[in-house]
């Protein structure tokens, strides 16, 4: 396997919760999943803001990202994102900065426009300025956070000499990824401040569709200013949820996925499968290829139409859902890690390799072994007929 083909693997976390739940042990649940994901080698774990419709209960990232750093070891956390129209630049570059440091590298930095527009109305915003001013505080954060002096006059935020206190832990600053759906808003900004691209959505109709448009974009923005951007910093999100059979996963799905998809209905808009039974909705999810709710094979095809499709990537990110029980849905993360994951990271090729090699020259290794074996029986019996006729004697 050649190195531009070796992927990561993480998880992004909404997080989607049904209302009707202690919200204390769902926050409990999604940092044991994090733990988990963290025991199982995943790469990353991203976490979302969101602040209406009680279902995705996450307000700060960076709060649970402090938490969940402080149980795990190696996987890295980022905000999956953080909604700049919402914020105060320098405050989001502060909280950001502080992560680097707790974490000793181990956070990324996720930003976005925000993605629930009740969100967006209840502090006022403008629905219409929200892409611009994502693009307007990525302008100021990438300075900020790489330690530099900012003065910046805006109709929503100003900046008069500001600077972070800490100088930045990460160099020249933390990795700083851009949210991208079907609106190439996402692209030009990861283009035009030569970052990361975070495609959301990757596995819907329009945003698999538009994958390769998506990277043109922001490769050509990248080349407009003068940035330089990379592949294998690009991660694509999609939902899965595997079994030891295609039968055990669907059977799995009748513990939640009804709830989750009335979400997207009747909430956020987004019609993922037609209103009625679980059976149909499992076909509709499969068919559209927006999910995969099978095996560990059929999970392996999902990143190969990904990979085909948008000419290469760096990472994929599993979609957190609840659409199973907790329990099943640890396992369902064990199984693409002991059986998916390897297949694209080169992790079985050099076991492959050996065990073929093996078997190739069985013959002449069982020969040679059958020979030791029997000049070594032969010694011995020598040995006890010399014994033998001395004692004879």
């Amino acid at each position: 396997m050649s190195p531009e083909r070796r992927l990561r693997f993480g998880t992004f976390i909404a997080p989607f919760h049904p209302p009707n739940e202690n919200p204390y042990l769902a926050y409990r649940r999604d940092v044991e999943l994090v733990e988990h994901l963290d025991r199982l080698g995943f790469e990353e774990a991203w976490i979302g803001e969101h602040h209406s419709a009680g279902y995705e209960l996450i307000a700060s990232p960076e709060l649970f990202i402090a938490a969940a750093a402080e149980r795990t070891r190696d996987i890295k956390l980022g905000t999956g994102v953080v909604s700049l129209p919402y914020h105060h630049p320098l405050m989001v570059a502060d909280r950001i900065n502080q992560l680097d440091h707790m974490t000793r590298g181990r956070v990324m930095f996720g930003v976005g426009p925000g993605s629930l527009p009740s969100d967006a109305f209840m502090m006022g915003i403008d629905v219409q300025t929200q892409r611009d001013r994502m693009d307007e505080a990525i302008g100021v954060l990438v300075p900020l956070l790489s330690g530099e002096t900012v003065t910046h006059e805006s109709d929503w935020f100003t900046l008069r000499d500001a600077r972070l206190q800490l100088r930045p832990f990460t160099e020249p600053h933390i990795e700083i990824a851009v949210a991208s759906q079907v609106s190439p808003a996402g692209a030009r900004a990861a283009g035009k401040h030569g970052l990361s691209l975070l495609s959301i959505g990757a596995t819907t109709t329009g945003g698999f569709n538009a994958l390769a448009t998506n990277w043109q974009i922001c490769a050509d923005k990248a080349e407009e200013h003068g940035k330089t951007i990379d592949r294998p910093n690009w991660r694509l999100t999609g939902p899965m949820h595997i079994a030891e059979t295609r039968d055990q996963a669907r059977e799995d799905m009748r513990h939640g996925l009804d709830e989750w998809l009335h979400y997207f209905r009747e909430v956020a808009a987004l019609p993922l499968a037609p209103a009625g039974g679980v059976d149909d909705a499992i076909d509709a999810l499969n068919a559209s290829g927006f999910a995969v709710i099978g095996d560990p094979n059929d999970a392996a095809n999902q990143i190969e139409k990904c990979w085909e499709q948008s000419g290469g990537f760096g990472t994929f990110l599993l979609l957190a859902h609840n659409w199973a029980t907790f329990e099943k849905t640890k396992h369902s993360f064990e199984l693409f890690a002991r059986y998916v994951a390897p297949q694209f990271q080169g992790l079985c090729e050099p076991l492959t390799a050996s065990m073929d090699w093996a078997v190739e020259n069985r013959p002449a290794f069982i020969g040679a072994l059958t020979q030791a074996i029997g000049s070594e029986m032969q010694k011995h019996n020598q040995e006890q007929a010399a014994k033998n006729s001395k004692k004879a004697s």
